[in-house]
C-alpha cells in the first residue's frame, strides 16, 4: 500500500484546514496530524471501513489545535476546545450544522476509548490513528512500506518530546480531563517507546 493509493480527499475544506492547522501548529504537530488521517485511511481501506473522507480530513488537522497557545482553553480539556474550533471552521466553511456537530463529535471522540466503528466511523478512525501515531498501538498492523513512506514524507520531528510536554502541561491544569488521565496511565512511557521513532 502506498500514498497514492489513499483517499486523498480534493475540497475548499481540506485546503482551508491545511492551512489553519499549518499556521497554528508546529511542523512536528502539523505532521502528526497529516499522518493521522493517513494511518486513518490506511486502516479503513485495509479493513474495509467506509467513511466520509472530507469530514475525517479536516478533524485529523484540527484536532490538536487546543493544544496549541491561540486555542488552548483553561476550562474545557484540549479536545472540546479543538471540537468548538471545528464547529466554527465549519460554519466557515459553509457547512450544515449538522456536519459541524459532526466534526466537533469526532475531534472529542478521538481521546475516549473504544469508539464504535458502526456508530461513528470517522471518530473510530481518528481515535485508531492518533493512538498509532502517539504511542505507536497498532502500528505493526500498517504495511511497512507505507510507514516508511509516509514517515519519510511527514518526519516526526521531536514529537514525542512536544507531545508529552503538552499533555504534561494540559494534566496540570486540568487534572480530570483524559489527557490527566493518560499521563497518570502512564502514557509517556508509552510515546517514548513508540516504534515509529525507532
Amino acid at each position: 500500500m502506498k500514498i497514492n493509493e489513499l483517499v486523498i480527499p480534493d475540497s475548499s475544506a481540506c485546503s482551508a484546514a491545511l492551512e489553519v492547522a499549518t499556521a497554528y501548529c508546529s511542523p512536528a504537530l502539523l505532521n502528526h496530524s497529516i499522518r493521522s488521517y493517513l494511518w486513518a485511511a490506511a486502516h479503513a481501506k485495509a479493513s474495509g471501513i467506509a467513511f466520509d473522507a472530507e469530514l475525517l480530513y479536516v478533524s485529523a488537522l484540527l484536532h490538536d489545535l487546543g493544544l496549541v497557545k491561540e486555542f488552548d482553553s483553561h476550562t474545557v480539556p484540549f479536545e472540546e476546545a479543538g471540537g468548538h474550533v471545528a464547529w466554527v471552521f465549519g460554519a466557515a466553511a459553509g457547512w450544515p450544522v449538522e456536519r459541524r456537530v459532526r466534526a466537533s463529535e469526532v475531534i472529542v471522540r478521538h481521546m475516549g476509548d473504544g469508539v464504535d466503528v458502526a456508530q461513528d466511523p470517522e471518530g473510530h478512525l481518528l481515535a485508531y490513528s492518533t493512538s498509532v501515531d502517539i504511542s505507536g498501538r497498532g502500528a505493526d498492523a500498517l504495511p511497512a512500506e507505507l510507514r516508511a513512506e509516509v514517515l519519510g514524507r511527514y518526519p516526526r520531528l521531536g514529537l514525542a518530546e512536544e507531545f508529552t510536554a503538552c499533555f504534561r502541561e494540559q494534566a496540570d491544569r486540568k487534572p480530570d480531563s483524559a489527557a490527566a488521565a493518560a499521563m497518570r496511565g502512564n502514557i509517556a512511557a508509552r510515546i517514548a517507546a513508540n516504534p515509529l521513532d525507532a
